[in-house]
C-alpha cells in the first residue's frame, strides 16, 4: 500500500506561494525555504517576508504576520512562528515524518531521484589523461569527481554521456614513442644517451621489452644515425640542477623524434601505436577497476583525419576572428577576455592543441548537446576563457559550456607528502593507491571536499577503521542496520505496514528528518555540480543512525514498536545504498 506521504519542503512551498498570491498577486518572488541550524527554530525557515517588504515598503514582521494568515489550511503544520526581523519558522507535526519510511521502502531506489534535468541532454567529458602512462592520484580526483557528478545528473533527471577525450596525436605521443624505441635500441646494445625529458618510468622498459620479443632487432638503428644532428643531450642531473639547459634538451628531443621518424619510416607509425594502444589500455582497465566507465572515447586524431580542425579555422576565418602574423594563424582572444591572442596554425603548418579543442568543442555540440561540462585540472584555469572565446566567435553560447576546475589531491604517507611527476616516473599511481587503501575510500575520500578546493590524501586514515574514517563510518552504519535486519529474519515487504506514528523519540525522529532531506540534496548537488553534498550528507546520515542505535533498542518485545523501528532503519539502509552507489561506493553488509 502506497503511504500517503508528501514532501515537506514542496509542501511548505506550495503554502506559502498560496499565501504569496494572496497578499501580492503582482509579485514574482518564489518561496525559498532553508533547514535552520537551531532545531528550536522549527523544521523550515523562510525570508519570504523581508524580500517582499521592500517592494511593499512595509515592516518585513507585518508582511510575514499578513504571510502568516494567508496561509492555507494544512494537516501537515503543527505551528508557525514569527521570529527575528521577519524570518517564518514552520513546525510540522510528527505525522508527516512518520509516514516517511513506507514511503521510501515503497519507491527503493527511485526515493531521492528528482526530476531537475527533464531529459536534457548534457555531456560530461572527464580524466582525458594524456595516454603517456599509468595514471596517477590526481588523475583519480578527476576520476571520482567526473564519474559521481555523471551519476547524480542522471539520477536528477539529465540524460547524460560520459566522454574520454584521447590525446592521440600532439608532440607527448611522439615522446612516449621515441621513448619507447630507446629503450628497446638499448635492449639491442646501442649505448646511447637517455633524454632527462623523456619518459622515465619502469612502464617504458616494459614496453620496450614487449616489441624485443615480438620483433627481434627490425627496428634497430645505430648510435651515429639516431644521434646524427642532435644537440648535446644534459644528463638527468644536470638537467635537474641547471634550468638553463631546458631549451637545449627540448630541442634535442624534438631532433630525436625527427630522427626516428626519418630512420624508421612506417615503422615509427607501429611503435607510437603500440605505445598508444598499452597505454591507453592500461587506462581503460584501471578505470574499470576503479567502477569508471564511459560511453564514448573520442580520438583527437580523428579531428585531423576528418578535416574538422581546418573547418573550425576557416569557420572562424570567414567570420572574422582570425588573422595571419609571421606565418602564422591567430585567433583574436583577446576580443573575448583573454589576456592575449593565440596561435591555431604554427608558421610550419602544423595546428595547436588549443586548434584541436576549437574544432572538438564545436564537434560537441554538433552532436546534440545542450550542455558540455569539462572537468579539468585546476592548472587549466587560464584556458577557460580563450575555448569559451571561440565558442563564442563561431556563434555558440559560451554559458552552454560548464568547466569545473578539480584542484590537485597530495598524497601523506606517514604524514610525509609524496611527489608526483610523470615524465620522471617518481609518482603513486592511481592502481597502486587502490589496491592500498581500497576503491571504496579511494572513491569517497576523492568527493569529500569541494572540487575546487585542495585535497590532503591522508592514506592512514582512508585505511584505519574507525568512526574518524568517514567512508568506514558511513559503510558501518549500512552493515549495523543489514545486522539488526537479520537478527530479526523477516523480509523488508513485512515492513510496509508497519505503524510509523510509534516512532516519537528525538532521535527517531532526527533521523526521520533527515531522510526526508534526500531529495533535496540530490537537486543541489545536481544544480551546483557538486557531489560532495552527496558525500556530507551520508556522513550526517551515518551520524542520526549511529544516535538511534545507541539510544533506541530495535528489537523490542512490542511488536507494534519493533516493526516501526526496523522499518525507519531499513529505509536508512535504502537512501545509504542509494548514495554510497552514486559515489561509485560499495554498502558492505558485514564489516
Amino acid at each position: 500500500m502506497f503511504s500517503p506521504y508528501v514532501d515537506p519542503q514542496q509542501h511548505l512551498q506550495q503554502l506559502l506561494q498560496t499565501a504569496l498570491a494572496r497578499l501580492d498577486p503582482a509579485s514574482d518572488l518564489s518561496a525559498e525555504l532553508q533547514r535552520p541550524r537551531q532545531a528550536n527554530h522549527g523544521d523550515y525557515a523562510s525570508n519570504l517576508a523581508l524580500q517582499l517588504a521592500r517592494g511593499l515598503k512595509r515592516n518585513p514582521r507585518e508582511v510575514a504576520q499578513a504571510l502568516v494568515q494567508a496561509l492555507p489550511d494544512s494537516p501537515w503544520l503543527e505551528r508557525v512562528e514569527i521570529a527575528g526581523p521577519g524570518f517564518i519558522n514552520f513546525h510540522l507535526k510528527p505525522a508527516l515524518w512518520q509516514r516517511l519510511p513506507a514511503h521510501i521502502l515503497t519507491l527503493g531506489a527511485e526515493y531521492g531521484r528528482v526530476d531537475l534535468g527533464r531529459g536534457e541532454r548534457v555531456q560530461v567529458e572527464f580524466v582525458s589523461a594524456n595516454p603517456t602512462g599509468p595514471l596517477h592520484v590526481g588523475h583519480g580526483r578527476g576520476a571520482a569527481y567526473g564519474a559521481s557528478l555523471a551519476n547524480v545528473l542522471v539520477y536528477a533527471g539529465y540524460d547524460v554521456t560520459r566522454e574520454y577525450y584521447i590525446n592521440d596525436a600532439g608532440r607527448q605521443m611522439d615522446i612516449l614513442a621515441l621513448s619507447t624505441w630507446l629503450r628497446y635500441l638499448e635492449l639491442c646494445g646501442e649505448d646511447l644517451p637517455y633524454p632527462p625529458n623523456a619518459y622515465q618510468g619502469g612502464y617504458v622498459r616494459t614496453m620496450a621489452q614487449a616489441i624485443h620479443r615480438l620483433h627481434g632487432e627490425r627496428y634497430r638503428r645505430s648510435r651515429a644515425e639516431v644521434l646524427a644532428g642532435v644537440p648535446a643531450i644534459p644528463t638527468l642531473d644536470e638537467y635537474q640542477r641547471r634550468p638553463d639547459l631546458q631549451p637545449q634538451a627540448e630541442a634535442a628531443l624534438d631532433a630525436l623524434i625527427a630522427n626516428a621518424r626519418r630512420l624508421l619510416g612506417q615503422d615509427y607509425d607501429y611503435i607510437h601505436g603500440y605505445a598508444l594502444e598499452e597505454q591507453l589500455g592500461d587506462c581503460r582497465n584501471d578505470l574499470a577497476e576503479f567502477g569508471v566507465t564511459f560511453d564514448h572515447w573520442f580520438s583527437e586524431r580523428s579531428l585531423h583525419e576528418a578535416g574538422l580542425i581546418d573547418r573550425a579555422v576557416e569557420l572562424l576565418r570567414a567570420r572574422g576572428h582570425i588573422y595571419e602574423q609571421d606565418g602564422a594563424l591567430w585567433f583574436r582572444s583577446t576580443a573575448f577576455g583573454d589576456e592575449k591572442d593565440r596561435v591555431v596554425r604554427r608558421e610550419n603548418g602544423l595546428y595547436t592543441y588549443f586548434a584541436a579543442d576549437i574544432a572538438y568543442h564545436l564537434n560537441k555540440f554538433e552532436r546534440g548537446f545542450a550542455r558540455v561540462i569539462d572537468v579539468w585540472g585546476a592548472d587549466h584555469h587560464g584556458y577557460v576563457p580563450r575555448v569559451k572565446g571561440a565558442l563564442a566567435a563561431a556563434g555558440i553560447d559560451p554559458e552552454r559550456l560548464v568547466v569545473e576546475l578539480v584542484q590537485f589531491a597530495v598524497l601523506y604517507r606517514h604524514g610525509q607528502k609524496v611527489s608526483m611527476s610523470t615524465r620522471a616516473g617518481e609518482y603513486v599511481t592511481l592502481r597502486e593507491l587502490r589496491q592500498e587503501v581500497g576503491n571504496d575510500a579511494c572513491r569517497f575520500f576523492y568527493v569529500l571536499r569541494k572540487a575546487d578546493q585542495h585535497l590532503d590524501f591522508d592514506l592512514d586514515l582512508a585505511k584505519s577503521q574507525s568512526s574518524d574514517n568517514p567512508v568506514y563510518y558511513v559503510q558501518y552504519a549500512h552493515a549495523r542496520i543489514c545486522s539488526v535486519l537479520a537478527a530479526w529474519g523477516g523480509m523488508e515487504s513485512d515492513l510496509l505496514d508497519a505503524d510509523g506514528g510509534r516512532l516519537s523519540h528525538p532521535d527517531e525522529l532526527a533521523l526521520l528528518k533527515r531522510l526526508a532531506e534526500f531529495p533535496q540534496v540530490i537537486a543541489a548537488a545536481a544544480r551546483e555540480h557538486a557531489p560532495h553534498l552527496v558525500a556530507y550528507y551520508l556522513r550526517d546520515l551515518a551520524a542520526d543512525l549511529h544516535a538511534v542505535y545507541t539510544s533506541c533498542q530495535f528489537l523490542v518485545e512490542d511488536a507494534g514498536l519493533r516493526l516501526a523501528r526496523l522499518q525507519m532503519i531499513a529505509a536508512t539502509r535504502r537512501v545509504l545504498r542509494t548514495g554510497l552507489a552514486l559515489l561509485g561506493v560499495s554498502a558492505p553488509e558485514r564489516m
